[in-house]
């Protein structure tokens, strides 16, 4: 099984490009910098930079929403492959294909807007009721779908 789950920022605008011929579908290239969980020896880079591919709707929608700094999740496989360059060299090549992407913060966190929404917290003489009822001891006996 070749599946993948990422969840980063766009390091910069996506490439997108279209395909020639009668289908035109879009392609969209963009790199994501995904935090690592921990540091290896106190090294600076705390982020992996990982290449995708969005092809057709998903490449389109990349061109429209996606910008520089948002953060996204992406779900595709991962594919390998080379190229010969031009000095005659042999390059490898990974890079995920994506399948699925979507947004992971609102607008509002992504551009850095400092304002939320915090509940506030009952006084201390207010009744915390949650709107609920609670169910006596010992009446399981008596519900029909228990």
């Amino acid at each position: 099984m070749n599946k993948v789950i990422l969840m980063g920022r766009l390091t910069r605008d996506p490439e997108v490009r279209y395909s020639s011929g009668d289908n035109q579908m879009a392609i969209a290239r963009y790199t994501l910098a995904v935090d690592r969980r921990f540091q290896r020896n106190n090294s600076d880079q705390t982020a992996d930079f990982i290449p995708c591919v969005a092809f057709g709707k998903a490449g389109e929608h990349a061109e429209k929403y996606f910008r520089k700094g948002i953060k996204i999740v992406v779900s595709g496989r991962i594919q390998t492959g080379s190229y010969t360059n031009k000095e005659g060299q042999k390059v490898y090549t990974t890079e995920v294909i994506v399948d699925e992407q979507e947004f992971a913060e609102s607008k509002n966190a992504s551009s850095g807007s400092s304002e939320s929404y915090t509940a506030p917290a009952p006084s201390s003489g207010e009744d915390v009721s949650d709107d609920f009822m609670n169910i006596p001891d010992g009446i399981d006996e008596e519900l029909p779908f228990a």
